[in-house]
């Protein structure tokens, strides 16, 4: 994303209506789909970005211990996440809807590193996230078409080439079994577009040092607490538009 994107909130208040506009003129409106094929990317509002950070429910610090403390599920125990040591932008919270999307819609901001739920109040709730690596990345819509607790993961074909020591967790083999350090987590929501299986997942993750950034093979990653939370609340069939 263009450092303009990244104006403080205080640098954008000093510019006219009119300067804001024009430099962000590259943007297009969310009204606005274009379409690629079989694939729909649909663009956000410029002036949706710069939404009042006021709005949003920083949680404090007694709610982020229970938020994020160890939690038992499915058999397993789930460690507490030393959210002390992770931005706290990247936490839990509700806020202002900058997307522009119907409600129920799953929005996935990429370069922000920011997946929001859009609800009907004109808010949504945001979580943090880890993204997959410049080259493995996926964008554009499509539907949850399953939802799935505690995953086998089965890497693709594709992967198991790129990285032999996988084969015993391949398609073929079964995959690796549910638990703390499968790569999928807690949760899994699985991402189809037009009827085909994108192979990109939002999925739980043992390892809370991801969330922020790029390190993923494709697929987008929240901390097991926040997958749980975002399962309970998303309806397979639910819309998702993922940007780049």
């Amino acid at each position: 994303m263009s450092s303009d994107r990244h104006l403080s909130r205080r640098s954008f208040l000093s510019l006219s209506a009119l300067t804001a506009a024009s430099a962000l003129t590259g943007c297009a409106s969310s009204a606005n789909t274009v379409r690629s094929g079989d694939t729909s990317i649909i663009y956000r509002s410029p002036m949706r970005l710069f939404q009042s950070p006021g709005a949003s429910s920083v949680p404090s610090g007694p709610e982020l211990a229970v938020m994020y403390g160890p939690v038992e599920d499915g058999g397993f125990l789930i460690p507490a996440v030393p959210y002390e040591e992770i931005d706290p932008r990247y936490y839990r919270q509700r806020v202002l809807d900058p997307t522009g999307q119907p409600p129920g819609t799953i929005v996935v901001d990429t370069p922000s590193r920011f997946l929001y739920l859009v609800q009907a109040d004109g808010m949504a709730m945001r979580y943090g996230v880890g993204i997959g690596r410049e080259g493995f990345a996926w964008q554009g819509s499509g539907v949850i078409q399953w939802r799935q607790k505690w995953p086998r993961w089965k890497p693709p074909n594709e992967m198991v080439a790129r990285q032999p020591e996988l084969v015993k967790y391949s398609i073929e083999n079964g995959g690796m079994e549910p638990g703390l350090k499968n790569p999928l987590g807690a949760r899994a929501l699985y991402i189809f577009s037009n009827g085909e299986d994108t192979l990109y997942r939002l999925h739980g993750n043992p390892d809370w040092r991801s969330i922020g950034k790029a390190v993923s093979s494709g697929c987008v990653r929240l901390l097991n607490q926040d997958i749980i939370d975002l399962y309970d609340r998303v309806p397979t069939k639910a819309p998702i538009v993922v940007w780049q």
